[in-house]
């Protein structure tokens, strides 16, 4: 009997306990997106696909002056010498359709290179959100399609970073 006493009490306590467990959900990209961080990155990144577009248009006018010098000079030029510009246009051509598929890498990098230490700020709030106000799991919001019932903790984190909401905007009356 007093073994069955101790058992119950023990089921019991772990039934309360885990019924006293709170789930939190947030949604990552949105508390991102608000974080002044993710704005100065977002504009740095523009700024650096801009000037990858840049220099990718500057190879393709180096490209189409060298071969119209080419078409242009070719009568005069002897058969070595052709060949050296033939083989020189080729590389500038190979080079310019792989310019593409480099910058995309080039712009992948440095997104991550950005994006990397704002969302580590995140989670790292997440958690510390989590600890001081209870929550024992906080899970992603968009990836969550059926769990327990759970608090939204973003204006808890959006505040613990000092982040404030901007004002919904009124619909206008026509």
């Amino acid at each position: 009997m007093k073994k069955f006493l101790v058992v119950a009490v023990l089921a019991f306590s772990t039934f309360t306990a885990s019924a006293q467990q709170k789930t939190g959900y947030i949604n990552l990209d949105d508390l991102i997106g608000s974080m002044p961080e993710a704005e100065n990155a977002d504009k740095e990144l523009k700024e650096y696909q801009a000037s990858l577009t840049q220099q990718g248009q500057d190879m393709m006018t180096e490209l189409t002056a060298k071969d119209s010098a080419f078409v242009k000079d070719s009568v005069k030029l002897s058969n070595s010498m052709k060949e050296i510009k033939r083989n020189e246009l080729i590389g500038l051509y190979q080079k310019v359709q792989n310019w593409n598929q480099q910058a995309q890498d080039m712009y992948q990098a440095k997104a991550q290179q950005l994006v990397a230490p704002i969302h580590e700020k995140a989670l790292e709030t997440v958690k510390t959100v989590a600890k001081e106000s209870g929550y024992v799991y906080v899970l992603e919001a968009s990836a969550v399609i059926v769990g327990p019932p759970g608090d939204d903790i973003l204006p808890l984190v959006k505040k613990k970073l000092g982040i404030k909401d901007s004002p919904a905007v009124a619909p206008k009356k026509n």
